[in-house]
Parts: C-alpha cells; structure tokens; sequence
C-alpha cells in the first residue's frame, strides 16, 4: 500500500488516475491530456502500474490503460478503519 500512497503523491499521476476513472485509454490518449513528453507519461504509468493501481493490456498494437479497483477499495478500506478506530476514540 505504499507504493499506492506514494504513486497517489504526483498530481500528474492522480490525474492520470482521474482521466482513466472515465474509462479505459491508450498511452497516446493519455498523453493529449498533458504538456509533457510521452516518456514522460510512461514514467508515470509504469509507476501507477509498479503500485498496482492501473493494470495494462496489450490489444494489438496498443496497450490499453484501466484502473485497478481492487487496490482503491484496500486503500478506501484503510481510510475507512483508520477514521473508525480515530472517531471512536474521541467519543470513548
């Protein structure tokens, strides 16, 4: 899981992460999004991916970029036990 918090750290990475929210996309799709260069932009998704929260399919002579919901629900989960544990210890 930190390798999630720390990927989630970028804001080009969240944005990534924000865009691919809307739907699975190419690397070039990806990059129109960004005034940065491509290598650039495959740094962050080797990253994303390195953290598990995107996965990545070669379909022909792309590779296609999709959110990997199971690490948000861990990462969501654990904000979810951290703020339980957090409010019942103020109302004890």
């Amino acid at each position: 899981m930190n390798d999630a918090f720390k990927a989630l750290s970028d804001p080009t990475r969240r944005k990534i992460l924000e865009l691919l929210s809307d739907g699975d996309l190419s690397a070039g799709a990806i990059a129109e999004h960004f005034d940065i260069s491509k290598p650039s932009i495959s740094h962050h998704l080797n990253l994303l991916a390195q953290a598990g929260l995107i996965d990545r399919e070669k379909r022909g002579q792309q590779v296609i970029y999709s959110l990997n919901t199971t690490v948000f629900q861990e990462v969501t989960r654990w904000f979810f036990d951290l703020f339980g544990r957090g409010t019942e210890h103020e109302n004890s």
